[in-house]
């Protein structure tokens, strides 16, 4: 079982996101770190606007470890001084659920990164149960016929402690696809298995509250 903490930014641009890729990599218990960064794409049904500014994925196995980097005097209580000033955020802990694909190989090309769709739900549903229990069996087979596709996460809610100073959010489910860099992203939108991804999404449980998609250029951190 993997835990995933979540943090959502916007405002000024933020170039050189190396201090803060330096300080997740020291953060105690951490399993592994996602650093996003604002990326481009054309998506055939959506266009939820600008990226976040920065997005931030940190893992743990173990929810004492999260918590502990996000006490009052945990480690991750440096990172407000690092992003620059009129930076919002908000946070979110939740349970990781990875999914099969028929290549996770990465061939992302020298020089690019590779490249992410962020998605929330960020509503309730009518019954969540019955939302999970549709999602996780029907959408995710769809998901892994995406050509090029590297890596699927869905992430589910937990209760959690932390004091962190970003509002929380509580969003019902977080997901996202993986594929080599920018360009690969793209042209699965644009396969026929979008139009799939969409015909599978009008039989959803009913729920309410926005859904939203955003590419992101992805750096991994490497616990140190």
């Amino acid at each position: 079982m993997r835990l995933c903490w979540f943090a959502d930014f916007r405002g000024p641009p933020i170039a050189d996101t190396s201090a803060i890729a330096g300080l997740l990599a020291a953060t105690p218990g951490l399993d592994g770190a996602l650093v996003h960064s604002p990326a481009s794409t054309h998506d055939p049904y959506l266009d939820d606007g600008a990226p976040p500014s920065l997005a931030l994925q940190l893992y743990f196995t173990d929810i004492a470890q999260l918590e502990a980097a996000l006490t009052k005097d945990g480690h991750l209580q440096a990172l407000p001084s690092l992003l620059p000033p009129g930076t919002e955020g908000t946070q979110q802990a939740m349970l990781v659920r990875d999914f099969p694909v028929p290549d996770d190989t990465f061939r992302t090309p020298p020089g690019t990164l590779p490249c992410t769709y962020l998605v929330a739900y960020e509503g309730t549903a009518e019954d969540l149960n019955v939302w999970l229990d549709y999602y996780l069996r029907s959408h995710p087979p769809i998901m892994a016929r995406f050509p090029g596709i590297r890596r699927i996460e869905i992430c589910t809610r937990i209760d959690w402690i932390g004091f962190l100073p970003f509002p929380r959010v509580a969003h019902m489910q977080r997901n996202k696809v993986v594929f080599d860099d920018q360009a690969a992203l793209t042209a699965a939108l644009n396969s026929p298995v979008r139009h799939e991804m969409r015909a599978d999404f009008k039989h959803f449980p009913p729920f309410t509250g926005p859904n939203t998609h955003f590419p992101m250029h992805t750096r991994t951190v490497v616990p140190v």
